[in-house]
This record gives structure tokens, sequence and C-alpha cells, in this order.
């Protein structure tokens, strides 16, 4: 046993970090160079305070089964909280957003403002409340938001280019917001039975000049005209597997994009 432990004190303390965060998660021998590149943007790590992360594990497993090269990439920046997960409520010390979204990336994860839009064919948000609390500040300013700058940029490079941009969850209010005109789903826009207690996030996506559109959690919008590929994921309250089917439509859908 003590030896055991040894070994792996050696090899974490050899494990060359510095390195492993510039490789892409997928580096299979089977990658060839028509295989698609997409980033993926984190926001922490937790439901509550930064990336949901079965979401963000359902969207890596699908791009893997794909074969698609993925970078992954968070924004170098204090979160606006941190939340107990146990409590709901948030804790005395604050965390980084990139520090705590590599727990979800391995490691291997870059800082948001390093990633260029020439270097990748889609770029991909799962959700969870950092998209809404570090990523922008929709959960305190509604439709008033504001998207973090390098967030931004990043959406609009990537419109620009007419390369496709997928989101879940909550993080399709970053497109409503910085892509005027667009078309989105967040779920349902009104709630009657307690499985869509976000319901009111569609007014306000459309009251920052998106349109909205009404899909169940195995569903996915896509708007063709600019390349945004959208899914509710959790903001049902439902089985993980059918937020895992309705990311897996999505991540197809984009990857689609990629070849048209």
């Amino acid at each position: 046993m003590a030896k055991m432990t040894t070994g792996l004190t050696t090899l974490l303390r050899s494990r060359n970090l510095s390195s492993a965060k510039k490789s892409f998660l997928h580096t299979t021998s089977i990658l060839g160079a028509k295989n698609p590149k997409v980033a993926l943007i984190f926001s922490g790590c937790g439901v509550y305070d930064g990336t949901e992360i079965h979401e963000a594990s359902s969207a890596m497993v699908h791009l893997s089964r794909h074969e698609a090269e993925v970078g992954i990439f968070a924004p170098n920046m204090e979160q606006m909280h941190a939340i107990d997960h146990t409590k709901g409520e948030p804790m005395s010390v604050n965390r980084n957003v990139l520090v705590e979204s590599a727990r979800i990336a391995r490691g291997k994860i870059e800082d948001l403002k390093d990633l260029n839009v020439k270097d990748y064919d889609a770029v991909i948000f799962p959700g969870g409340f950092g998209a809404a609390k570090n990523l922008s500040n929709f959960a305190v300013e509604g439709d008033k938001m504001a998207v973090q700058p390098a967030v931004d940029k990043v959406i609009k490079d990537f419109h620009s280019a007419k390369k496709p941009i997928g989101l879940c969850c909550i993080s399709p209010v970053l497109a409503a917001k910085t892509i005027p005109g667009c078309t989105v789903t967040v779920g349902q826009d009104t709630d009657t039975d307690g499985k869509w207690p976000y319901a009111g996030t569609a007014g306000a996506c459309q009251s920052m000049g998106a349109k909205h559109v009404n899909r169940d959690v195995g569903e996915i919008n896509v708007d063709s005209d600019n390349k945004i590929v959208t899914t509710p994921a959790f903001m049902c309250e439902t089985a993980v597997h059918k937020v895992f089917d309705g990311v897996g439509k999505m991540v197809e859908a984009v990857l689609k994009l990629c070849k048209s």
C-alpha cells in the first residue's frame, strides 16, 4: 500500500500540466484532418455558480463519439460568488472561473482570451448558472444584462465567420443578447406543473430582441440563418438521460452545420 501511494504521488508531481492544457481533449489516432474542431466554453464547476457538470459531460461524450477534436476554454476571472451546493447558499470564500472549470476539463483548458475563431469550426456553451452569473450578469440584470467582453467577442467572431454556435440550458440568453433577431429555445415559455421553473427566461430572450420557440427537453431548435443550435437541457426538471439525449441532438446539429 505504501509503495502504491508513493508511486501515485510521484506520478502526480511529475505530470506536466502546462503541456496538458494545450492539448486537445480528444487525441486518439482515429482523428483525421477532416474531423471538426469544437471549442467548449465553461463557466466554472457546479450548477448553481458555474457550468452544469452533466451538460458539460454530455457534450464531451457526444463530441468524442463523433470524433471531434475538442478544446476547452473559460475566462480567467473571479466568479460572481461560490455556492455551497449542499445548502444553496453563498460561501465566504470565492473561486476562479478558469481554475474551477479545469476540474471538468481534467486540466486541459485554456484562458478564453486565447481562443481564436480561426482554429475552430464551431463553439458550444453548456449551461449552468455560471452562464448567467459569470459569462454574463443575466442572473442579476435579466433582459438588461451585459455579456462578459471575452464571451461577447467569441460569439460575435464565430457568428461573423458563419461558424455554428451551440448553446443549452440557460446559455441561449448569451446569443439572444449578442445576435439580434436570432431564434433560440430555453424550453417552454409557461410553467403549469413545475416542470419548467425557469420559463420566464423565454420572455427575457424576446425582450432582448430574439425569437423564442418552445421545445421539449429532447428537442432542439436550429436557426439555420445564424447557425445557432439550442436545446433546453436542465431548464426542465427531468431525468438526466433525457438531458443527455437532447444535448446529443444539439451536438449532432452543430457538427452537421460545420459541413454546410
